[in-house]
């Protein structure tokens, strides 16, 4: 797979990690849909899946271009690599539109759903009473998971790490939004958003000369929650791309169905017109996080009135259409030169 790619396919890999980074951060949006549209989410799993007991024979009697080659190490490098910036730099953009265009940005996201589905959607064929039970249950999970209450931040360290393995889960499964169970597990702010703000600001001050972070006992206490955060993720995702593998081998058409299934219901979760609603303490008094910023409950959703913004709103919807149908084409294109 890795000598053929071009340097127009090695940049459109990064892009694609770029999309798949920012989606993995947003609440309600998985990873695996921009995988799934761009064309490349078989072998996304199928290089996962080559992380097994044979390729860590290799890495530890020191073949190492062996490793690399087996586990299709360029096309995973590449894709990681887009990850790692967007967390750094497009997640932050996104931070400061869904703050100050929130209804903007939850109109492309609810398009881009839209055109997930129709997408997955438009290529199956086989339904059946299976498949339909299998979707049924895939959209009230979807929507029931959409509708509960997040819990209260965890900073325990077994905790940090289940949440890693539950979060990667979006990478793998479409219309699974990790970003979204970190906010039900109440731990969305402390690990995707403090924990990493807190690398960046350590690199930003070791580069600069400063070292006072080794005694920042706070820092270093984030750091760790990193570090453990992102030992759960690379476990979960080894460990669902061979479940997911399996799957799909003997149950593709069900898996599928429950995959449109889980996207379907996650519209609710990405709906434009909602209302946040924060938590209370038992004095009514709304609570805040370690940023200084209030707990969210969850959201009220509510239907438009017609005006100019409500106008607007549904342009951004057809914007959030026409992006997936742009990667569906560009798969396609990309598929077919192969």
């Amino acid at each position: 797979m890795e000598g053929t790619r071009t340097l127009t396919d090695k940049l459109f890999l990064i892009l694609k990690g770029l999309g798949m980074g920012a989606a993995n951060k947003v609440p309600g949006i998985s990873g695996g849909v921009v995988a799934f549209v761009a064309g490349f989410y078989e072998e996304f799993i199928y290089s996962l899946r080559k992380v097994n007991k044979n390729a860590f024979k290799l890495l530890f009697n020191g073949r190492f271009k062996s490793f690399y080659r087996y586990i299709n190490g360029r096309f995973l490098s590449l894709l990681f690599f887009g990850m790692i910036v967007s967390y750094f730099s497009i997640s932050k953009v996104l931070d400061y539109l869904i703050k100050h265009y929130e209804l903007y940005v939850w109109s492309v996201f609810f398009g881009m759903i839209i055109g997930s589905i129709y997408y997955i959607n438009k290529d199956f064929k086989d339904w059946n009473y299976k498949t339909y039970i299998s979707l049924a249950i895939g959209i009230l999970l979807g929507v029931g998971i959409s509708f509960l209450n997040p819990a209260k931040e965890n900073d325990n360290l077994w905790f940090v790490f289940f949440c890693g393995i539950i979060s990667v889960s979006g990478m793998t499964l479409p219309g699974f939004s990790g970003s979204f169970i970190l906010i039900l597990l109440g731990n969305y702010v402390l690990l995707l958003v403090d924990s990493v703000n807190a690398l960046f600001d350590t690199f930003s001050e070791i580069i600069s000369g400063d070292f006072s972070v080794f005694n920042n006992s706070e820092r270093i206490r984030m750091l760790k929650v990193l570090v453990v955060f992102t030992l759960g993720s690379v476990t979960g995702l080894v460990t669902f791309s061979h479940v997911l593998s399996y799957i799909l081998k003997h149950f593709k058409s069900i898996t599928l169905s429950a995959i449109i299934g889980f996207i379907i219901g996650s519209l609710g979760v990405v709906w434009p017109w909602k209302k946040t609603i924060y938590k209370l303490d038992n004095t009514g008094n709304a609570l805040f996080d370690s940023r200084g910023e209030m707990v969210i409950k969850n959201y009220e959703r509510f239907m438009p009135n017609l005006n100019p913004e409500t106008y607007y709103a549904i342009c951004f919807i057809i914007l959030g259409i026409a992006l997936v149908l742009a990667l569906e084409w560009y798969g396609q294109k990309t598929r077919k030169a192969k």
